[in-house]
């Protein structure tokens, strides 16, 4: 899926390698009935993104700037 494939690859342009760890490189981004989610390596659940591209770039930015275990 194309989408998901833009979302990861946004997730570390976001939050760059040193600030991520193994916990982006083995990032799940997936999109399922409530919309789309990512799951990162040492957490229990997968974190909700939004129900469009936008909108989980959007919550991926904000995520990022409030810290979150990722930067």
């Amino acid at each position: 899926m194309e989408d998901r494939g833009e979302l990861k690859k946004y997730l570390l342009d976001v939050i760059g390698e040193e600030g991520c760890g193994v916990s982006c490189t083995e990032a799940d981004v997936f999109k399922d009935e409530e919309g789309w989610k990512m799951m990162l390596e040492g957490f229990m659940e997968p974190w909700y993104l939004g129900k469009t591209v936008p909108e989980a770039r959007e919550k991926i930015k904000e995520y990022a700037s409030q810290g979150f275990g990722l930067a």
